[in-house]
């Protein structure tokens, strides 16, 4: 009896120092007290429903629902869970299901405010998707937007004194004056926003969804991970490192948009760097850049805000474009999250892939995407709540397969950075650093040099942005919760 006593004595002192990590944003560490809470008294809804909170905010929401529903099950009458559970799916684009976990709350706590606002807004999410898909034309009906447009005809106001593309060229000095108007918070005009689109998108629809990278010997290539809308970050990098061109060729591995709040920036600098050399930047996609995700983490709200509803679907549209990995020098294999469900996944299955269409839920396109490496060998369940995690085994076999050498992926925040794992045969490179004003993490990027091809990792502190929070323009519900 003292003993079990003393377990609970002891679990509740480790929720406690749990709650100060949760606190200095150490989610991690409060992840791993939580657990030995949890593993001392497991009969306690508290401890599971606020390890499931922290899972959220490394937004690992396959986890968060797992231990919400656990928390769920030992005590039914404890709404936080259903909140924490209706948070995490409502994260993951889940609208009806978060409406069922919302409708219980509001049974347990009838007389709470919050439980009702909450509800209130899930129940609109949820009558607008259906709104949506009931008025969404399908299939071959359906018309691109783009061929809808003719930026020629759009004109220019004369007050408008921002940057300016003569005729049908980009060039440096638009590239740069146009970075200049952004740093000082200044918008571009929407002609040449549809210029720099739609160029970009007859450049991308060009391209295989597997794009082989050629590096001439003595020359180097860099790649860069997650910049979610951190586009004093990414001018950062590129001080750092220098303009992309054709000489100093960059690789962006997906998710420019989504959480920080200049994202529409970021888009429009990395598309005008393609359409100016199109050899001097690589783009691949992102489970971000997608309208599921646009619509939850902001990236939707802010586009109709500085331009237009017609441009929320010409992104749409575009993204749809973008190649799914990259190949370099033929040894070195760059995706946005990891690899796959099953053995013997060759380069020309990847190639095969259809990619114009909306990420679907599962598959060789949804892997690459959403997949996290794993420490254990083997696979395992993913913690996001999409896609799979992956061991050391998965991928040396896959490197063995495909006579490569390195597996580099992004998609994860990582304390440095980046993070080298499975025997130093995979990489995960992350470039946003204090991720979402708050994570404290460093950002990253890797420059190889040919021919050798060793990865050079050079690591990068945030730097200052103007006064505008992350999340800004996303989902009203879903900032209730962050």
């Amino acid at each position: 009896m003292d003993t079990e006593n003393s377990d609970v004595a002891r679990a509740e002192e480790l929720k406690l120092f749990a709650n100060e990590a949760f606190k200095a944003n150490k989610y991690s560490q409060a992840i791993d007290l939580y657990t030995q809470a949890i593993e001392l008294n497991s009969q306690n809804a508290v401890y599971w429903a606020n390890r499931a909170f922290a899972h959220t905010k490394l937004e690992e929401y396959g986890s968060a629902i797992q231990d919400a529903t656990k928390a769920i099950e030992v005590d039914p009458k404890y709404s936080k869970a259903g909140y924490m559970r209706g948070a995490a799916y409502l994260a993951m684009g889940k609208f009806k299901d978060a409406l069922k976990d919302f409708q219980q709350v509001k049974k347990i706590s009838p007389n709470d405010p919050d439980a009702t606002k909450k509800l209130k807004e899930c129940e609109k999410a949820v009558m607008k998707l259906k709104f949506e898909e009931a008025i969404a034309v399908h299939g071959s009906e359906k018309c691109s937007i783009a061929d809808t447009i003719d930026f020629h005809t759009i004109e220019v106001e004369p007050q408008y004194a921002g940057a300016r593309i003569e005729g049908e060229v980009v060039t440096l000095d638009f590239v740069k004056k146009m970075l200049d108007d952004f740093k000082n918070q200044k918008c571009l005009h929407r002609r040449y926003a549809y210029q720099i689109v739609l160029q970009t998108r007859e450049m991308l629809r060009a391209l295989p969804s597997l794009v082989d990278v050629s590096v001439g010997d003595g020359n180097h290539f860099t790649v860069c991970g997650d910049v979610h809308g951190q586009f004093y970050d990414l001018l950062n990098i590129f001080e750092l490192n220098g303009l992309p061109s054709e000489e100093n060729p960059y690789l962006f591995n997906g998710d420019f948009v989504d959480r920080g709040s200049f994202s529409l920036e970021v888009i429009l600098t990395l598309f005008a760097f393609k359409c100016l050399a199109p050899s001097a930047i690589h783009l691949a996609r992102g489970n971000h850049e997608s309208k599921n995700m646009n619509k939850i983490y902001g990236f939707e709200g802010e586009v109709k805000s500085k331009l237009s509803e017609a441009f929320v679907e010409l992104f749409a549209e575009v993204f749809c474009c973008l190649p799914l990995a990259h190949v370099i020098n033929g040894k070195v294999f760059v995706v946005h999250g990891g690899l796959f469900s099953v053995d013997g996944v060759k380069l020309s299955d990847i190639r095969a892939i259809d990619r114009f269409c909306e990420p679907p839920e599962e598959g060789l396109m949804c892997e690459l995407l959403w997949s996290d490496p794993q420490p254990l060998p083997g696979r395992g369940p993913s913690k996001r709540g999409v896609g799979l995690s992956f061991g050391g085994d998965v991928t040396k076999r896959f490197l063995q397969e495909n006579n490569l050498d390195l597996v580099v992926r992004s998609h994860e925040v990582k304390d440095e950075g980046y993070e080298i794992e499975h025997d130093g045969k995979l990489i995960t490179v992350f470039s946003a650093p204090n991720y979402c004003d708050q994570m404290g993490n460093k950002g990253a990027f890797i420059r190889f040099e040919a021919p050798d091809m060793k990865p050079n990792i050079v690591t990068f502190s945030a730097v200052p942005h103007p006064d505008v929070k992350p999340m800004a323009y996303a989902n009203n519900f879903l900032r209730m919760f962050s």
